[in-house]
């Protein structure tokens, strides 16, 4: 089917990515997956090649470009290859729009040329132990100093995407206790220096899968945050955490996509070169129906996937659309992985090939951001049930 999302400016841009990963990340690629995570200096190269400032305005050095195409491009490109880039994603996909809606002028000024430059990575810590998907739930707290000039961030979080090279974090945390009517009342987002005292990165988690990004536990001890590094209003937090959920979910969907479309691009290509019983395992109608139907699951997902990049570029995107989009292309890609891992054999269970990695990683993605359950709950509130 013929796509629209992509223009010529766009397509450029995959040919100078598509060049990039073949010569700077597929042939060390080994190497990262076995560090269990892509080195600090990696990232400057993101820099270099533009990628963090596509959607930061010309005056803090992006090229000012509002819109998320470029990243649907970063999602299709990297899963071809069967490579990530790290923990670089939540920097431009889960960083950037908190700083976009809610910093002053002075702190776009502090933060975006760093932002840009790959100089301070970003990353955001929700999640604490025991609260999962509640995040109504957090127990960390910011008290206000009594000379007003700081607050005093305590608590801990867990599952933190880019936690280990993050030298900026989006630290949410209690500035006052949630009321009777309203659990999620007095939640405040703070921009924490990692290099603060009393700030500490405990163990970089053991993955299923997703091996190549660094994942951590997070504390607080005493953390004393400057009054000029609070994000937005105080106890609207949760408000904006909502309001950011449709492109974060959007990036998930649209990664699942991208993974599913891939995976059956390597056992297409699997099944023409391996010869069983004397003729390509492509030969056999059970593999010519099974990758058909993966084929058909992926052209669905695709129109998902870019009607909701559409919605977002336009500003449309509403939270029920996000959670029906993650839903349906991570439950897709799911299938569709599952099955052409099958069509590998047990070739398809080493970690050496593309698929196995595939798997692992695509797992997460009916979890974080929202699990599958939590998204037809949205789904089912926003049809009146």
């Amino acid at each position: 089917m013929r796509r629209t999302l992509f223009d010529e400016d766009h397509e450029a841009f995959r040919d100078t990515l598509r060049a990039f990963i073949e010569a700077e990340v597929v042939p060390v690629y080994d190497e990262w997956f076995a560090a269990g995570q892509a080195p600090r200096d990696f990232y400057y190269k993101l820099a270099d090649l533009g990628v963090f400032g596509i959607r930061v305005d010309e005056e803090y050095g992006g090229a000012g470009i509002d819109s998320y195409k470029f990243e649907a491009i970063l999602y299709e490109e990297t899963a071809r290859a069967g490579v990530s880039f790290g923990g670089s994603g939540v920097h431009v996909l889960l960083g950037l729009p908190y700083i976009k809606l809610l910093a002053t002028d002075e702190q776009k000024k502090r933060y975006l040329p760093k932002f840009v430059s790959g100089e301070e990575m970003w990353a955001i810590a929700m999640t604490e132990p025991g609260t999962g998907s509640d995040l109504a739930g957090m127990k960390s707290t910011a008290k206000l100093s009594e000379d007003g000039t700081h607050y005093v961030l305590n608590g801990a979080k867990t599952f933190i995407t880019g936690g280990v090279h993050a030298d900026r974090m989006i630290v949410c945390a209690r500035t006052s206790a949630p009321t009777a009517e309203d659990r999620r009342h007095g939640i405040s987002l703070f921009v924490v220096d990692t290099k603060a005292e009393g700030y500490s990165v405990g163990r970089k988690l053991d993955k299923l899968g997703l091996k190549t990004s660094d994942t951590a536990e997070l504390a607080f001890v005493d953390v004393k945050v400057p009054v000029e590094d609070l994000l937005g209003e105080e106890n609207k937090g949760f408000y904006y955490l909502g309001h950011n959920l449709a492109s974060e979910r959007w990036g998930i969907a649209y990664g699942a996509y991208a993974q599913a479309k891939a995976a059956v691009r390597f056992a297409k290509q699997y099944v023409q070169d391996r010869v069983v019983f004397g003729k390509p395992v492509a030969a056999f109608q059970n593999t010519k129906f099974e990758l058909a139907a993966c084929q058909a699951e992926v052209d669905a997902a695709e129109a998902v996937a870019d009607r909701a990049t559409e919605a977002l570029d336009a500003g449309e995107l509403t939270p029920a659309e996000a959670a029906s989009a993650k839903l349906f292309c991570t439950e897709v890609a799911h299938r569709v992985i599952d099955r052409c891992l099958q069509l590998h054999g047990g070739y398809g269970f080493m970690n050496e090939y593309p698929i196995a990695r595939l798997y692992a990683d695509n797992r997460v993605n009916r979890i974080y951001g929202g699990t599958s359950e939590i998204m037809k709950s949205i789904i089912a509130k926003d049809m009146g049930l």
